[in-house]
């Protein structure tokens, strides 16, 4: 559930405004099912150069209560024209028995070459295999902010983006499903005409369970764009997801924070 969560509020750090420097904090709510279950804070940075993208999510309520998680999430690297380039990952979390961590190590391509994670205090160190089916692939995060550039300039989602994660190959799918009004509510105030999109993980015939990996083209992450009245900035201002184990999945923007 926790895993569904963080599939669904990552897609906040989907849109900047331009290929200018631009840094978006998006802060977020999530109901699963009858519960206020979770918050997010999510921050991304696009220059002409490089980015980065950083989340952070926590449990919440009740559900915090029963299922206490926290996690930060940080992924930065280099724009070589249209390629955003991974140069440093690593994340930490906590939930209630265990305490993780990993850390990627990229070469100069942007793959994936060694990997460093713990789990509660014991250190795993592990080399990456290099396979030619990699080749132009990137990571989850990476992804992200990727098609933010492409949705700025070309103004659809539609894309189809080859992903390793050091362990899989997959491909993340972007849809565009046209348009949607949406209302403000007591947890968000953003409302207007969206724009609708989705993505699906096609698993290639692959099985896991990370972060993601339950998502199929059976069950996407539907998400609402909307721009922000004072820069311009679009920004994800719902995420859906229709059915978890516990329900109905909605995540609602609260604020966002547009610094240029």
């Amino acid at each position: 559930m926790i895993k569904k969560f963080l599939a669904a509020v990552w897609l906040a750090t989907l849109l900047p405004n331009n290929a200018c420097a631009l840094a978006v904090k998006h802060h977020f709510t999530a109901f699963i099912g009858l519960f206020n279950a979770s918050t997010a804070e999510f921050e991304y940075d696009l220059k002409p150069a490089a980015y980065a993208v950083r989340a952070i999510v926590r449990t919440y309520g009740t559900f915090g209560f029963l299922y206490p998680f926290e996690a930060d999430y940080y992924t930065g690297g280099n724009i070589e024209g249209d390629f955003l380039e991974t140069s440093a990952y690593r994340y930490t979390s906590k939930s209630r028995f265990n305490q993780r961590s990993k850390v990627m190590i990229y070469d100069e391509n942007g793959l994936p070459v060694y990997a460093v994670s713990s789990k509660n205090g014991k250190e795993k160190k592990k080399a990456i295999e290099a396979s030619t089916d990699n080749k132009n692939t990137t990571n989850l995060q990476t992804v992200l902010a990727a098609i933010a550039r492409q949705y700025q300039k070309m103004g659809f989602c539609d894309s189809k983006i080859p992903v390793f994660d050091g362990k899989r190959r997959f491909d993340v799918i972007f849809r565009d499903e046209g348009t949607e009004e949406i209302k403000a509510n007591e947890y968000s105030p953003y409302a207007g005409k969206a724009a609708k999109c989705s993505m699906y993980i096609d698993k290639l015939g692959a099985e896991g369970d990370d972060l993601l990996w339950q998502l199929s083209s059976d069950r996407p992450v539907y998400f609402w764009i909307l721009k922000d009245k004072q820069s311009g900035a679009p920004f994800i201002a719902r995420v859906k997801i229709d059915e978890t184990p516990l329900g109905e999945m909605n995540v609602y923007t609260t604020k966002i924070e547009v610094k240029k």
